[in-house]
């Protein structure tokens, strides 16, 4: 039921990061006047058109949805402008959005952002985070401007990275906590009590969006190097190799306090109990989850149950 102090809100978001703050503001009584979200895209192996997550919630209340190819396009303006919206909220909608699209509702536009601003603005910061070993990040409800991601800040909450975390984990918790974060802004917002601080654009780092080449093994990295991109290319492109000529994505790995001669790639231990190869800084990573292309995630011991693999060789790039 919308509350009769409620503000009108365009949403924009498309995965399943944007969810939550998209239910947090129905259950809240705020006046969604429509989603916008991407097109549905095809998807898996049929490749059948998939609707996004956020459209998914957003009919199942009965709130308009919008899927633009354009944002620039008058019809789209000309629609949002018609809604008369007194607020945009954004998360992880996923294109920048044009300043005439800015311009429209009253109080403009905020951003649930999956980082502690100015680091790692851009399309993946969780991602980012977790690849460079942070063990700290969070969110950031920020006002949307054209330069990226460079709004101030109305406010920031704090979420530990585990060394053992992955992006998928971290990404779940930090779409909760923006949650819970932008209704405290919004209702700031609604009534004049905000508060917004510029960010230090000198301190500012990227996340540019993830690229399915970077998933492809290089064991001349050191160990800890290759465990956070284990981490953090989750769920997609995961990191990957070859073992015996067959593809195989590992899911989760565990840096080991033992130190070995032996090159880079190296298996030193495949049986029962361990699955250990060498990484470039002389470091062994112990590989405990894989998947063989095509079949289910696996354990080490299992995957090692089906297949003879000789200490000795090597874990190729793939």
């Amino acid at each position: 039921m919308v509350s009769a102090t409620s503000l009108r809100i365009v949403y924009f978001g498309t995965p399943d990061f944007a969810v939550p703050t998209l239910r947090e503001l129905l259950n809240a009584g705020e006046h969604i006047v429509a989603l916008v979200s991407q097109p549905d895209r095809p998807r898996g192996r049929g490749q059948h058109l998939a609707t996004t997550p956020t459209k998914t919630v957003a009919l199942e209340h009965g709130v308009p949805v919008l899927q633009p190819d354009r944002l620039r396009d008058e019809g789209f303006l000309g629609e949002i402008a018609k809604l008369r919206p007194d607020l945009g909220v954004v998360a992880a909608y996923g294109k920048l959005l044009p300043e005439a699209l800015l311009q429209i509702p009253r109080l403009g536009m905020v951003n649930v952002h999956a980082s502690l601003l100015p680091r790692w603005r851009g399309a993946a910061p969780v991602h980012r985070a977790v690849i460079a070993g942070d063990t700290v990040t969070g969110v950031s409800i920020m006002r949307v401007v054209k330069e990226l991601d460079a709004g101030a800040v109305f406010s920031t909450e704090t979420r530990a990275i585990a060394i053992d975390e992955s992006s998928v984990e971290v990404e779940r918790d930090l779409a909760q906590l923006g949650a819970r974060m932008l209704m405290q802004v919004v209702r700031a917002l609604a009534d004049g009590s905000a508060i917004e601080t510029p960010q230090d654009s000198s301190q500012a780092t990227y996340a540019p969006k993830i690229t399915k080449e970077e998933g492809v093994i290089d064991w001349s990295l050191p160990a800890l190097r290759i465990h956070n991109l284990v981490r953090g290319l989750q769920p997609w492109p995961l990191v990957s190799g070859r073992i015996g000529g067959a593809r195989v994505l590992i899911h989760k790995t565990s840096p080991l306090t033992a130190v070995t001669p032996s090159p880079p790639g190296t298996i030193l231990r495949a049986d029962s109990e361990r699955f250990e190869v060498a990484a470039g800084d002389g470091r062994v990573l112990s590989l405990e989850r894989l998947q063989p292309e095509g079949k289910r995630v696996m354990t080490a011991r299992e995957f090692l149950a089906g297949r003879h693999v000789a200490p000795g060789t090597k874990v190729e790039r793939g």
